[in-house]
């Protein structure tokens, strides 16, 4: 039985590190087109994350509380992901988005002549992500195999767009498109390695389980309010503002469905 959850749990991680791999491989060939498909993507994403949180994840850790104040963990869940993804921000200017990044970021042909340090700060901090995205995922399958397909789903949905997105500022640090790829995948395994150890301390995670879903569910909810919302916003004509809402309804339809058929 142990080892049959290993395997799965295992099966999972991989599923997400292969997938993130994926994502980033086919902004290596065609940019234009990948860019065109993260605008139904990021909605659906939004969508499902925060179908997960509130549909799989608190009701979860709320049957199980033991006692515990379950949404003071799922504000500490937001709470965590706002410091840490601010760590980032200052060390690495997420997406390119800052003076540091335009002003040493290219050289007269569009990219750096030298590897910056941005590069092997955003690796770092894609490994603290993953790694964590692993624990989560191990966590849930010990808890319920259900809520682990579930959450698995959740963690693709938002791995992929953020891929993308850190492949890009890897590239435009310095790194070779066949390094960047390297890398990248690279960082994705830490959530191997994150589901392990869950999994070797099944004792510990599973005493700890309603504070672990209830972190997880706050993580999920920053996610998708804090990142991929505001995304969205950059489009503000009607149509596509329509099209963004059915792709969120859909991303909250489909975590529904996993979580009626799957999670029960």
């Amino acid at each position: 039985m142990a080892f049959s959850t290993l395997a799965t749990i295992l099966l999972a991680v991989f599923t997400v590190s292969i997938v993130s791999f994926i994502g980033a491989f086919l902004l290596f060939f065609n940019v234009k087109r990948i860019e065109k498909l993260m605008f139904p993507l990021v909605s659906f994403a939004a969508g499902a994350l925060l179908a997960a949180a509130f549909f799989d994840l608190i009701p979860e850790a709320v049957a199980a509380d033991g006692g515990l104040p379950i949404f003071s963990f799922v504000l500490g869940g937001i709470v965590l992901f706002f410091v840490v993804e601010k760590l980032m921000y200052w060390y690495h200017c997420h997406n390119g988005r800052c003076e540091t990044h335009h002003a040493e970021g290219h050289g007269h042909h569009g990219h750096p002549k030298q590897v910056k340090p941005v590069a092997w700060l955003n690796l770092f901090g894609d490994g603290v992500h993953n790694f964590l995205d692993g624990v989560i995922i191990a966590a849930t399958f010990v808890v319920n195999p259900g809520l682990g397909v579930v959450t698995t789903l959740a963690v693709i949905l938002h791995e992929i767009p953020q891929e993308i997105g850190d492949f890009s500022v890897l590239i435009y640090s310095g790194l070779s498109r066949t390094r960047a790829l390297f890398y990248n995948f690279l960082t994705a395994l830490t959530a191997v390695l994150g589901a392990l150890v869950a999994f070797f301390y099944a004792e510990a995670v599973e005493s700890a389980e309603p504070a672990l879903l209830a972190f997880a569910a706050g993580g999920f909810i920053y996610i998708a309010a804090a990142d991929l919302i505001p995304e969205l916003h950059h489009d503000q004509e009607f149509p596509k503002s329509l099209i963004q809402l059915a792709w969120f309804g859909v991303g909250v339809m489909a975590i529904y469905l996993v979580s009626r058929y799957f999670a029960a």
